[in-house]
C-alpha cells in the first residue's frame, strides 16, 4: 500500500503472513484521500488519534488500574466502553490475571421470579461481543509490571459516534460540583427536570448535552435520600453520646479549676442542645481588654450539623485572645439570644462597648435584645466576600465596575451622601429588586461606615485581624474526630492565645520629638508603633486655624479632604472628624499636627488609653527595673551595631572582614541559642507593626 502523509492513523488486524492472527497492520492515510483507508475504517470502525496508541501485547503498565483507565480513554475514543470481567489470585502475587472486555461481552443470564416464572422479557445490550484485553502481572527485579498477553478490538456491533458514546453508563457521571449544586436546588424543592435546566442554563449548553441524564440526576437524588435516612439514626446516636461527653469533659475541667465556666440546655427530649464554655484565664482577659469583643460564627460541624462561635478579642500588644465559645444547633434568634446571655452570665454582666460580627440578620436581632448599650459593627472585610460571591455572576463584565462604587460608597464622609449615592449606584446597575443588596441595606446601620465611625473597634475589624482569627479557628479545626478531642483542641488553643508574652521589639524613636519619647515609655510596642506612623505623617500636614479657635488640618499634596479639628483648651480636649481616636484609641495625624502646634511636650494623659498601656498588657507581670534593664541592652546593642557599621564602611577591607567575621560568629551564637530550651515559661514573639 502506498504512504499518504496523513494526521491520522488507521489500524486494522488481519492475519500477518506469520499466521498470527495477534499481530496488527498499520496504515497511514485520510479516509476523504485514500478508499483503501477509509474501507479499514468502514470494516473494523477503529480511529486512534495521533496522542494514543491502542493496545498491543507485551504493553506495559505499571499496575492494573492504569491499564484499566488507559483502555477506558481508548474505548471512549473509539465508540465503546469496558468493564472488568475475572481476576485471578494467587498466595504469591495476589491478583495476577485481570480480564476486560467490552460492555456488550458475553450474554445476559435468564432470571426468574422466586415462583418459576421468568421475568418479563428486557433487552439486554450484551451480545457476545468479543473485544478485550487480557493482562498478566509478572515480578521484574522486585517490581510489579502487568503486561497485555491478549488484545481485541473485534467488535460484532455498530460503535457509537462521540455525541453517543459519552451517554454510555460507564461515562456519565455527575461530578462532585454538581452534586453538591443538585442536592442544594433538591433541598429548595426544585423538581429534576428544572434542575437539569437549571445547570444547563448555568453552564451555558444547549438541552441534552449535560454529561447525564434526567434518570441519572433522579437516581443520585434518591440513592443520596436513602443514605441519609439510614445513617440517620446512627448520626443522631453519634450526636448524643459525644455532646453528653463534653458536657462530662466540662464537669471534669469544673473540678480541677473552679473557675472555669460552662452551660448548657437540653430540649423536650432531654436531649443536649446548645453549650458554651469559657476559661479563667479568659475571665481574667475579659476584665482587662473586653471592651471591644469579635464573635464569630462562620464554622459549622458537618458531622454534628452544630455551629462553632468563638468570643475573641485583642490584647494590648494586637494578638488575639480567647474569651469563649459554644456550640449551637442552629442560627436563629433563639439559640444567639441564649449564648449573648451566657457570655454575658460568664463575664460577670459586664457588656462590651463594641461587638463585631459576620453578616447574619439574625444575630443581629439578639444583639439588640441581649445586648441593647452595646454598638454592633458588621466588618466590611467579611461582607465584600459575600457581596462578590453574590453579584459577580449577575452583573458579569460590570462586576469590577461595581466593586469600585461600593467601595468608594461605603467610605462617605455622611449618612446624607450615603443615602444618595446607595440610590445612584442601584440605579446604574439596574438592583433595585436584588434580594441581596435589600439585605444590605437594612443593615447598613451596622457596616456602612458614615453609620459606624466612631465606634470603638480597637483594630479589630480589619482584614488582618480576620485573617488572624480564621487561622486560628482554622488550626482548631483541623482533624478532628469527636467533640472530646475538640474540646481539648479548643483549650489548647485558648491557652496559647492567652498565655502571657514578652514582646522583643526595641521601639526605636524616628522624630526625635518629646511627645514620641514619651509615648515609647508609656504605650505597648504594638500601639506604639500606630502612634509613631501617625505621628511620622503628622508633619505631611498643614493646619490653619479658624476664629473659634478650630482648625482646618489638609496634607500638603491634597490627597485626602480636609478635617476639622475641634480643640477645647480649658479641658485639653481635642476630636477630629475623622473619629480614628474615637475607633482605634489611638490619636490620629491630624490631632497630632495641632498638639504640635500647640507646643505640646507631652500628651494629656487621656489620649493613652489603658487598653494599650504597657501596665495593661496580659504579660505585666515583670517588674519595672526588669524593663528598663532590657530597654537599656537594646539601646546599648543598637548603638553598638552603628558604631560597627560605620567603622566598617570607611575602607574595602575593613567591609569584607566584618562581612566574612560577623555572619561567622552570628551563625554561631544562633546555633547556640537554638539548643537551648524553647521555653521557660514566659512565650516571646516579636510584635508586627500595624499596616495603614
Amino acid at each position: 500500500m502506498t504512504t499518504i502523509p496523513s494526521k491520522n492513523i488507521w489500524m486494522r488486524r488481519q492475519q500477518c503472513p506469520c499466521g498470527d492472527w495477534k499481530c496488527y497492520i498499520t496504515y497511514e492515510g485520510d479516509a476523504d484521500e485514500t478508499s483503501e483507508a477509509s474501507q479499514l475504517v468502514k470494516n473494523d470502525n477503529v480511529l486512534l488519534s495521533e496522542s494514543m496508541v491502542a493496545p498491543y501485547v507485551g504493553m506495559v503498565f505499571k499496575s492494573d488500574d492504569d491499564a484499566f483507565e488507559y483502555y477506558g480513554s481508548f474505548a471512549r475514543k473509539n465508540g465503546f466502553s469496558i468493564r472488568k470481567e475475572r481476576s485471578r489470585l494467587s498466595p504469591q502475587l495476589g491478583i495476577y490475571k485481570r480480564d476486560f472486555v467490552c460492555y456488550r461481552s458475553g450474554f445476559a443470564p435468564m432470571r426468574k421470579k422466586p415462583g418459576g416464572e421468568h421475568h418479563r422479557d428486557r433487552k439486554s445490550v450484551r451480545c457476545g461481543c468479543d473485544a478485550k484485553m487480557y493482562l498478566s502481572k509478572e515480578v521484574v527485579e522486585g517490581v510489579s509490571q502487568w503486561f497485555v498477553v491478549q488484545f481485541s478490538n473485534v467488535h460484532n456491533h455498530e460503535l457509537l459516534e462521540d455525541d453517543q458514546v459519552r451517554l454510555l453508563p460507564a461515562y456519565r457521571k455527575i461530578h462532585e460540583v454538581d452534586q453538591e449544586r443538585i442536592l442544594l436546588l433538591s433541598k429548595a424543592g426544585f423538581p429534576i427536570h428544572r434542575i437539569v435546566k437549571v445547570l444547563e442554563l448555568e453552564k451555558g449548553i444547549q438541552g441534552g448535552q449535560l454529561p447525564f441524564l434526567e434518570r441519572d440526576v433522579r437516581n443520585f437524588v434518591q440513592n443520596r435520600k436513602r443514605f441519609v435516612q439510614e445513617n440517620d439514626a446512627l448520626l443522631t446516636e453519634k450526636r448524643e453520646n459525644d455532646t453528653m461527653e463534653l458536657v462530662e469533659a466540662c464537669k471534669a475541667s469544673k473540678v480541677t479549676d473552679e473557675d472555669f465556666v460552662y452551660d448548657f440546655t437540653v430540649d423536650e427530649n432531654n436531649k443536649i442542645e446548645n453549650i458554651a464554655w469559657a476559661y479563667a484565664d479568659s475571665v481574667h482577659a475579659y476584665n482587662m481588654l473586653g471592651d471591644v469583643v469579635y464573635f464569630d460564627t462562620s464554622y459549622r460541624s458537618i458531622t454534628y450539623g452544630m455551629i462553632f462561635g468563638a468570643w475573641l478579642g485583642i490584647d494590648s500588644n494586637g494578638r488575639t485572645i480567647f474569651f469563649g465559645c459554644a456550640l449551637l444547633q442552629d442560627e436563629t434568634l433563639r439559640s444567639f439570644a441564649w449564648a449573648l446571655q451566657t457570655f454575658l452570665r460568664f463575664m460577670k454582666g459586664t457588656c462590651p462597648q463594641t461587638i463585631v460580627t459576620d453578616l447574619d440578620p439574625a444575630l443581629k436581632d439578639a444583639i439588640r435584645s441581649e445586648l441593647p448599650s452595646t454598638k454592633h459593627v458588621m466588618a466590611i472585610c467579611n461582607i465584600l466576600p459575600k457581596v462578590s460571591s453574590w453579584l459577580s455572576l449577575p452583573l458579569g463584565s460590570q462586576f469590577p465596575h461595581f466593586k469600585s462604587e461600593f467601595d468608594a460608597l461605603y467610605r462617605t464622609e455622611s449618612t446624607e451622601d450615603f443615602e444618595l449615592r446607595w440610590s445612584e449606584m442601584v440605579s446604574m446597575f439596574g438592583l433595585g429588586s436584588d434580594k441581596h443588596i435589600a439585605l444590605l441595606y437594612s443593615l447598613r446601620m451596622s457596616w456602612a461606615l458614615p453609620h459606624t465611625r466612631g465606634y470603638f473597634l480597637a483594630q479589630m475589624a480589619t482584614t488582618a485581624y480576620s485573617k488572624a482569627v480564621h487561622a486560628i479557628l482554622k488550626g482548631i479545626f483541623s482533624a478532628q474526630t469527636c467533640l472530646r478531642s475538640f474540646f481539648e483542641q479548643v483549650g489548647i488553643s485558648a491557652n496559647l492565645q492567652n498565655r502571657p508574652r514578652q514582646d522583643m521589639q526595641y521601639m526605636r524613636i524616628k522624630t526625635c520629638m518629646p511627645i514620641e519619647e514619651h509615648a515609647r515609655r508609656t504605650l505597648t510596642p504594638f500601639a506604639f508603633n500606630a502612634f509613631q506612623h501617625e505621628l511620622v505623617l503628622a508633619m505631611q500636614y498643614a493646619a490653619s486655624e479658624m476664629a473659634n479657635g478650630s482648625y482646618l488640618v489638609r496634607h500638603f499634596k491634597k490627597v485626602d479632604g480636609e478635617f476639622l479639628i475641634l480643640w477645647v483648651p480649658e479641658d485639653e480636649q481635642i476630636h477630629c472628624s475623622c473619629k480614628e481616636f474615637e475607633s482605634s484609641g489611638i490619636l490620629c495625624r491630624h490631632a497630632l499636627r495641632v498638639f504640635i502646634i500647640k507646643n505640646y511636650f507631652q500628651l494629656p494623659d487621656k489620649y493613652f488609653l489603658s487598653r494599650w498601656r504597657r501596665e495593661s498588657s496580659l504579660a505585666f507581670f515583670y517588674d519595672h527595673a526588669t524593663q528598663q534593664n532590657d530597654e537599656q541592652w537594646y539601646e546599648e546593642f543598637y548603638s553598638l551595631t552603628e558604631t560597627l557599621l560605620a567603622e566598617s564602611s570607611i575602607t574595602k577591607e575593613r567591609s569584607d572582614y566584618i562581612r566574612k567575621e560577623l555572619t561567622k560568629e552570628l551563625t554561631k551564637l544562633l546555633n547556640e541559642v537554638r539548643d537551648m530550651p524553647e521555653s521557660d515559661g514566659i512565650a516571646m514573639e516579636f510584635t508586627l507593626s500595624p499596616t495603614d
